[in-house]
């Protein structure tokens, strides 16, 4: 999947109240579609991208355009949230192996 369109890193985006995730697309916005239209609400996903040849504990970034929400007090790329981090980290350690 990370050769789709990057090396070693694939895209995500993960429903932290439904605690799933959708991964892979050239976009975050690509992964953001399928759960909307899955039935997840767009306040509760959040995107990262997972480096497949970093260590599990710093395998995560959570930097994307789908992040950017002043209204739920997110103004950067970056999730500024430590505890949306801590849920999303939980969720793909979870599914992912």
């Amino acid at each position: 999947m990370a050769k789709e369109f990057y090396v070693e890193m694939v895209k995500g985006v993960a429903d932290i109240e439904k605690g799933i995730i959708a991964l892979g697309g050239e976009w975050h916005i690509d992964a953001n579609i399928v759960l909307i239209d899955d039935g997840s609400k767009q306040e509760n996903l959040w995107g990262f991208n997972i480096y497949l040849n970093k260590e599990k504990s710093e395998m995560l970034e959570y930097n994307s355009l789908i992040n950017i929400r002043p209204k739920q007090g997110n103004k950067s790329m970056e999730i500024e949230s430590e505890e949306i981090r801590n849920k999303i980290f939980e969720i793909v350690n979870k599914l992912v192996e």
